[in-house]
């Protein structure tokens, strides 16, 4: 005989009150995913007019429709940080000054967004110079997943650096879970940025990247153990990539004392646990393929190693 809807109700309720740890029961209330995802798709369009609507945006209106962009999402974002601060206060903020510090919060973030633009401006030219696939700048904002997980990052970094918690990751993971490519909103992450393909690329959070570096998909900036756990937190555990340095597809760098230098060459595939100088090139030379027919036998061990 099947359970019945109460009983099935009573089994859950049961299992909320036995399994702990994974219920959010006479909580604050936290921020929420939807609302947020919302907000940042309303960001994305005040950081590029034009590029997300459904009809032709002219000049000649683009002050209104700003005014009413900002208007509109200011309340919703001041309601989000408001919660996030009242899920885990600054302890030198009192309680009942949380409403107005997520309002000053909220409106220094919109402030940025002029100074986020210009950078923004240097990572699709990147993107465009980088790739002769790209038939126009367009083209890279409007299909180009890259572009809308470097804006999205760059937005939570922001925030990131305002000490609001959970909304920056909240943001970064939203932009993930659309683009393949996950980037850290504590990442520092210098101008003319550009990772071409984008997939399965990874990002950590005390990550450092320069001016002008270059990735491909598969690219890991990693920690190299996360045994210790909390312990952790606050160390330097993701590597340094200075200024023009361009790191191939699948490469792994790991560490947080790992410097790549200035001008270097990370080869696809290279496991990289140890600083290189500037204008290094890294490749990995063990390996040996042989190409067969296919009439001919298979690979035995050891003819094909990596």
């Amino acid at each position: 005989m099947e359970p019945t809807l109460t009983e099935l109700t009573d089994r859950l309720v049961a299992s909320y009150a036995q399994v702990g740890g994974i219920n959010h029961l006479d909580g604050k209330n936290l921020p929420s995913k939807q609302a947020i995802a919302a907000i940042t798709q309303d960001l994305l369009r005040l950081l590029f007019p034009g590029f997300f609507e459904d009809k032709p945006l002219h000049s000649s209106e683009i002050k209104v429709v700003t005014a009413a962009r900002l208007d509109a999402v200011i309340g919703p974002l001041e309601d989000e940080i408001r919660k996030a601060l009242e899920y885990s206060p600054p302890p030198e903020l009192r309680r009942s000054r949380l409403s107005a510090a997520a309002h000053s919060l909220t409106v220094e973030f919109l402030a940025s967004l002029p100074r986020l633009r210009e950078i923004l401006q240097t990572d699709v030219e990147a993107a465009y110079n980088g790739d002769p696939a790209a038939l126009s700048r367009e083209e890279v904002i409007v299909a180009y997943p890259f572009v809308e997980a470097i804006a999205v990052q760059r937005l939570a970094h922001e925030l990131y650096l305002k000490n609001i918690p959970l909304i920056p990751r909240i943001m970064t993971e939203w932009a993930h879970s659309r683009t393949g490519m996950d980037l850290h909103p504590g990442a520092q992450i210098g101008a003319y940025f550009f990772v071409d393909h984008c997939t399965g690329t990874v990002v950590g959070e005390t990550a450092i990247i320069g001016d002008h570096v270059k990735m491909y998909q598969g690219v890991g900036l990693v920690a190299r153990s996360l045994a210790a756990g909390q312990a952790l937190r606050g160390q330097k555990r993701h590597p340094t990539i200075e200024d023009r340095v361009t790191i191939y597809a699948g490469a792994t760098i790991m560490g947080g004392d790992t410097v790549v230098g200035e001008g270097s060459t990370i080869g696809a595939n290279v496991f990289l646990t140890s600083s290189v100088p500037p204008n290094s090139l890294v490749v990995q030379e063990d390996a040996n393929i042989r190409v067969l027919n296919k009439g001919e036998r298979p690979f035995r061990s050891g003819e094909f190693q990596i």
